[in-house]
């Protein structure tokens, strides 16, 4: 595969790489019965242990507040042994790990390591409370139990959880709707809005290392749930005490778990495949669920709809939440790494296209051969500007679009995108904060009707009002269409995206983040936003940086000397954005930002240069990524100054 980038390339540490073991297990209540009110034993010996501790900086004072709730709170009561026993044998890693936080929701619901019990970890307490918050939610907002649908994925637990959930929300009154086994995000979103219900649940992690798992809050609109509604979740989660539930079996029996499937299914592809938009279908190659549930979405969607010569990548077909032979058992298709089986299996095949999908399906990677035979991975800023691209031209050609027609991208999305919509009279709302979330959000806000294409640069795409959340079926549907009609033309998408820079300018864009685990990387996130945003730096690789729009601090001020120059009213978020002047026609710019998701902070450059004409497009590559990769290894000089 040809690579193109060096700092843009570069991928952090990640927990897929590191061997973890999981906890020693202790069972949960019983589900038949709330958790019994008990009189817990004095903790003095164990709370003279954990002060101790935090004395010496061996744990966390949130961490020790964390514990000594669990352990002289009845609701917790389950839990006190086997936190004991991690106290008497002075733990204080672990329980660090366990215990730094109540774990948040973030921009993608709450998602993180599992475990068997901690207040900052993935475990039956956790996800129960999480579904117990949400039911409690829905009833204080709507006056009623109301009915919910929950899925899941391959992950491990991930069924456990589920029912946990479902189980949750029949003893809070409400009706379920289950899916008999995994399914993709898109397709609970969308059967939250198909089903009429007032909520929904995945338990996923997206694309996270195997240790993980996650609770993903849905809405009645079939989106993510947002401000105020994600505070008032999360107060209710808080003051969750002893919590019931009843007996799986017995609530499918009763009618108050409906198991839902193959209808659901086929309603969700044929709201896909409705959104077709050619008829071109000679193409090949190859698709990789990468262990997850895409086979039920992305590869279903390209089989029905006739791409006969894409086939499935048999190594990672079963379902396995240890993405046993994935690159890393770190399932992320933004990653090259992951593509490395399909271009060898591919160049045996002759397969022009790859294509991929994170466990849940919601996000797709793509990689493309070139015209010189070599295979090269798409950026998911290129990609969402090659799939813009595609479908407003096929709607612009039948006449169907107006200048009341919008797409929607996040800020830390490519210009691009924007160019391109601009450039066939339709309207681009590119203020977003990151978080498909608010793409859902706007979606319903300006009209679903007049809703075109919506985008994230972190492989996420959705078109169609079917949906509320992204969704690799679409995508994938989309991108074999185009390339089967570019192939008909004798073209690639890499001659495509040469076409779109030669009209609109060069764009590339590179991002890189840094892993920041547990209390003390929390500090360190922290500590760098606190000096990206009250010390910058002045210029970074010797280009002067001139101004930084501040969306914590709600105000755009002028560097080097900092000072504010103008209100910045909306949106409301832990996101700097910085620019450098113009220098030899190129501007760059520097996002930075915490994750909503991960235990990490990221760091997103945007270069744009002019093309005079195609003869000078190459040398416009070569200087940019020249510029590009020397802003990129300043700023990790920078950060490493910071934290040393």
């Amino acid at each position: 595969m040809a690579h193109r980038r060096s700092w843009l390339c570069r991928q952090p540490i990640n927990r897929a790489q590191q061997t973890t073991t999981r906890m020693d297990h202790y069972a949960a209540p019983p589900e038949n019965q709330p958790t019994p009110r008990r009189i817990m034993p004095s903790p003095t010996t164990e709370t003279t242990r954990i002060n101790a501790a935090v004395d010496a900086e061996q744990i966390s004072a949130s961490a020790a507040e964390n514990i000594t709730r669990w352990l002289t709170e009845p609701q917790y009561g389950d839990y006190v042994e086997p936190i004991r026993q991690l106290t008497d044998q002075g733990q204080w890693d672990r329980l660090d790990r366990l215990f730094w936080e109540v774990i948040p929701f973030g921009t993608g619901g709450r998602r993180g390591l599992m475990a068997d019990f901690g207040s900052a970890t993935i475990n039956p307490r956790t996800i129960a409370e999480s579904a117990d918050g949400l039911a409690r939610y829905v009833r204080q907002q709507t006056g009623a139990a109301g009915t919910a649908v929950v899925a899941h994925d391959t992950r491990h637990r991930s069924q456990e959880f589920a029912r946990l959930t479902a189980t949750t929300f029949v003893a809070n009154g409400m009706n379920v709707f289950l899916f008999e086994s995994y399914r993709s995000t898109p397709e609970l979103s969308f059967a939250v809005r198909h089903l009429g219900c007032a909520a929904g649940v995945m338990i996923t992690a997206s694309h996270n290392p195997p240790s993980d798992n996650g609770f993903k809050a849905y809405w009645s609109t079939g989106g993510q749930v947002l401000p105020p509604h994600d505070k008032g979740i999360i107060d209710c989660v808080y003051e969750a005490g002893e919590i019931p539930s009843v007996n799986f079996d017995q609530a499918v029996a009763d009618g108050r778990i409906t198991m839902i499937g193959k209808e659901v299914d086929q309603a969700f592809w044929k709201a896909v495949l409705d959104m077709s938009l050619s008829d071109a279908r000679d193409l090949s190659g190859l698709y990789s669920p990468l262990h997850g549930v895409g086979e039920t979405v992305c590869y279903e969607i390209l089989r029905q709809a006739g791409f006969d010569g894409i086939n499935i990548f048999e190594p990672h077909r079963t379902p396995d939440g240890n993405f046993p032979n994935v690159a890393d058992h770190f399932p992320n298709p933004e990653r090259p790494q992951v593509f490395a089986p399909l271009i060898e299996e591919a160049t045996k095949t002759g397969a022009e296209v790859l294509l991929a999908s994170d466990p849940d399906s919601d996000r797709l990677g793509v990689c493309v051969r070139g015209s010189d035979g070599e295979f090269v991975h798409l950026t998911g800023n290129q990609t969402g500007s090659l799939l813009a691209d595609y479908i407003l031209r096929k709607r612009s050609a039948v006449g169907d679009l107006s200048p009341d027609h919008f797409v929607v991208e996040t800020l830390v999305t490519t210009p691009l995108i924007g160019e391109i919509a601009k450039s066939h009279g339709v309207r681009v709302i590119d203020d977003l904060l990151v978080g498909f979330k608010y793409i859902g959000q706007t979606i319903d806000e300006e009209g679903p009707e007049r809703f075109v294409f919506g985008a994230e640069e972190s492989i996420g795409y959705l078109a169609g009002t079917y949906a509320r959340d992204k969704d690799a079926g679409i995508a994938a549907l989309y991108i074999a269409e185009c390339a089967a009609e570019l192939r008909q033309d004798g073209q690639t998408f890499l001659d495509r995206l040469d076409e779109l820079y030669i009209q609109h300018g060069y764009f590339l864009e590179g991002q890189t983040s840094k892993v920041c685990e547990g209390s003390e990387g929390h500090r360190q996130i922290q500590q760098l936003m606190a000096a990206f945003r009250e010390q910058p730096p002045s210029d970074l690789a010797g280009l002067p940086l001139q101004s930084v729009r501040d969306f914590g601090q709600h105000e755009i001020r002028s560097l080097p000397a900092n000072i504010k120059q103008a209100d910045l009213p909306k949106p409301d978020g832990n996101l700097l954005i910085f620019e450098t002047a113009p220098t030899d026609g190129c501007a760059v710019r520097i996002a930075v930002r915490p994750s909503g998701t991960e235990p990490k902070i990221k760091f997103y450059l945007f270069a744009r240069a002019e093309v005079a004409d195609d003869q000078v497009l190459l040398a416009v590559k070569q200087q940019t990524l020249r510029t590009i990769d020397k802003v990129g290894v300043a700023l990790d000089g920078w950060i490493n100054a910071v934290l040393s």
